[in-house]
């Protein structure tokens, strides 16, 4: 109880002082502040003015134009951990006592031991191999649709968003008896611990789904070990690479980055094309059209909005310095939005061509190991809703997630 309090008490100061910052005009603190959050986009707007790099009053730097993105991302002077390798406690571990060691995952780490793990998974997300998912992908999202066409009106992030990627990836990595309700929610859950824990309720939803994800492939791993099958967990098992920790957190990674992603990617999708009919129109007559519509929402609506890097020597980002080991948030969601990298960036057009390369992905060394399979999910939903749905009909208004890091729909509802 007393950790509870005093966790309760340190983080209202901290809300406090954010929403007092971003009262004040700080374009950061309004970005993880109510009301301006559900609508970032005035925010990146003021944020790329100028050279596009700014210092915020949290005593963060950040950068907004798709050029300083790119390049920050892309700079081996910057990793995802301080130079010495000692990451600030991650926020799911910083709340009460109890909780499972949160052990960075490939994702948290830089090279080498980035390196290491992630080629260690690598061969499972080649575009060669995700190729072959196709057919497998397709039957999961027909089977989803079949139902709701006999319902007046449903919900697509519960009812097909978020059960797609769930069903592909826990195929994919082995995992049995899957409950999309429950799987959905840990990614709710660990999504929004990317903003910080907002409340100490929200620190024990973290410590229990942590808990309940290491418990899951703690006997996954063993019974694979035992009985090892062509699946993804019974691949890195064999592995003699790979500690106890890092195979357990390697799998708990994939799962997640495996679905949380393509939900909102599969919600910003339909969401814009609702208010974009004539888009809609234009992908139902042409399916050649699904690679670029995806690559569209991928900067218009970005599933992930911002990063963050920390450098690894003193330098500089257009004539702005940064102290070794200070962190540099990277807006993504901002870049997707420069008129400096693409035309009439505020438009939706997924006819779009001769365009620079978005960032939803990130990019250099971090770039998204499932970014193929994310895309082929993407392409084969957006396939089958545009084959039963001649028109998007959206009933009522839209729920969206109360975060800034990831952006997406908590509900959206449909009818015929």
């Amino acid at each position: 109880m007393k950790a509870e309090l005093a966790l309760g008490a340190r983080l209202g100061v901290q809300r406090a002082a954010l929403w007092a910052m971003a009262a004040r005009g700080d374009d950061l603190a309004r970005l993880v502040s109510a009301p301006w959050r559900g609508n970032p986009y005035p925010v990146y707007k003021r944020l790329r003015e100028g050279a596009g790099v700014h210092r915020s009053s949290t005593g963060l730097t950040v950068v907004a134009s798709h050029e300083l993105c790119s390049k920050v991302l892309r700079d081996r002077t910057f990793g995802v951990r301080t130079a010495d390798g000692v990451e600030p406690p991650p926020f799911a571990a910083s709340g009460l006592p109890g909780g499972v060691p949160v052990i960075p995952s490939f994702l948290e780490l830089d090279p080498p031991d980035h390196t290491r793990l992630r080629a260690l998974a690598r061969p499972a997300f080649s575009p060669a191999k995700i190729a072959g998912y196709r057919h497998d992908v397709g039957g999961v999202a027909s089977k989803l649709m079949v139902p709701l066409l006999f319902d007046d009106d449903f919900d697509l992030m519960a009812q097909f968003a978020a059960p797609l990627p769930i069903a592909v990836i826990s195929s994919l990595l082995g995992v049995p008896d899957v409950d999309a309700t429950v799987f959905a929610r840990y990614g709710r859950v660990l999504g929004a611990s990317l903003d910080g824990v907002k409340s100490v309720r929200h620190a024990l939803l973290v410590r229990r789904a942590n808990r309940e994800l290491r418990g899951l492939f703690t006997r996954l791993i063993a019974e694979r070990r035992a009985n090892p099958g062509r699946d993804v967990i019974s691949t890195l098992a064999a592995s003699a690479e790979l500690t106890e920790l890092e195979l357990a957190t390697t799998c708990e990674l994939l799962l997640l980055a495996g679905f949380e992603t393509t939900i909102n990617l599969i919600g910003n999708a339909v969401w814009t094309f609702a208010r974009n009919p004539d888009q809609w129109d234009r992908l139902r007559a042409d399916d050649t059209l699904l690679g670029p519509a995806v690559d569209e929402v991928l900067r218009y609506e970005a599933p992930v909005q911002m990063t963050a890097r920390f450098a690894h020597e003193d330098t500089e980002i257009a004539g702005v310095p940064v102290a070794k080991d200070g962190m540099v948030i990277v807006l993504i969601g901002a870049a997707g939005r420069d008129p400096a990298a693409f035309d009439r960036p505020d438009e939706f057009d997924i006819g779009r061509t001769g365009q620079n390369d978005h960032l939803a992905f990130s990019s250099g060394a971090h770039y998204c190991l499932g970014a193929p399979l994310a895309r082929l999910e993407a392409e084969v939903a957006l396939r089958v809703l545009s084959a039963h749905f001649p028109t998007l009909n959206v009933v009522g208004t839209p729920r969206w997630r109360p975060t800034t890091v990831i952006r997406g729909l908590r509900s959206l509802r449909l009818h015929h």
